[in-house]
């Protein structure tokens, strides 16, 4: 299994930065890719980024030029780091994987818990 531990949400005003992080552990022969979703109240979950194994990224169009994400060498760590926040950006942000857990097995996809990220006006 996979478990997922996000960290760094909190409340930030329009136009601040803010970073949040994921750690992956458990038991697993690889993981494929690592992303970030969000999703408003009321609102299905939505993607924001995602980083593949073969180093492909690909962001929500409404994140485009603000947001980055990263991984760790040892794919243990996604980061996303959000600049020019705004209002519509509050959400909550779940951590995503896709992960192989034995070399034969197929891939599945594992969620953090979430972290509530805030921007005030």
């Amino acid at each position: 299994q996979v478990q997922l531990v996000e960290s760094g949400g909190g409340l930030v005003q329009a136009g601040e930065s803010l970073s949040v992080s994921c750690a992956a552990s458990g038991t697993y022969y690889r993981i494929n890719s690592m992303a970030w979703y969000r999703q408003c109240p009321g609102k299905q979950r939505e993607l924001v980024a995602i980083v593949t194994r073969d180093g492909i990224t690909n962001y929500a169009d409404s994140v485009k030029g603000r947001f980055t994400i990263s991984r760790d060498n040892g794919w243990n760590t996604v980061y996303l780091h959000m600049n020019k926040l705004e209002v519509e950006d509050t959400a909550v942000y779940y951590c995503n994987v896709e992960a192989r857990l034995r070399i034969t097995s197929a891939s599945g996809n594992y969620w953090g818990q979430g972290t509530q990220v805030t921007v005030s006006s």
